[in-house]
């Protein structure tokens, strides 16, 4: 928790409740999963409350926010370079930690200096494959952008 304390952040119960659930957390989740799970050891905390903390977390760089899901937006503790799987039936989002050599010519470039980029996958995972993710809750749709 020191690192929280060194980008500036005062460690409240009710944000370290967060912390907690967010801290190793692979399921990308959304605001509305993480308030329902923290408001289970803090029932008086309000949505209001859940959606400050990660923005104040987004804000320092502390977590990502993922547009994937045009539902709803999705937050992820893992901030370091990585990619994302993401299926188009159920909406489940794992990383993908691979470098892909990408080499854009100049033309595509259009003067720009890159120093990153972020490749989201989209298809459908084994469970939504095999019929098992028809019970899996789907959230919106996700178009092809070729």
């Amino acid at each position: 928790m020191d690192k929280y304390k060194e980008i500036g952040l005062r460690l409240t119960p009710q944000r370290m409740a967060i912390l907690s659930f967010l801290d190793g957390n692979k399921e990308h989740p959304s605001a509305e999963e993480i308030y329902r799970e923290v408001s289970k050891r803090f029932p008086h905390m309000s949505f209001a409350t859940v959606y400050n903390n990660l923005e104040a977390l987004k804000s320092r760089g502390a977590i990502l926010e993922l547009n994937i899901d045009p539902g709803r937006r999705r937050y992820d503790p893992e901030t370091g370079y990585h990619h994302h799987l993401v299926c188009e039936k159920c909406k489940k989002i794992i990383d993908i930690n691979a470098n892909f050599d990408l080499n854009l010519t100049d033309d595509q470039k259009d003067g720009f200096l890159i120093h990153g980029n972020r490749i989201e996958f989209y298809g459908l995972c084994m469970e939504c494959r095999s019929g098992n993710g028809d019970q899996m809750k789907s959230i919106g749709s996700i178009e092809n952008i070729e």
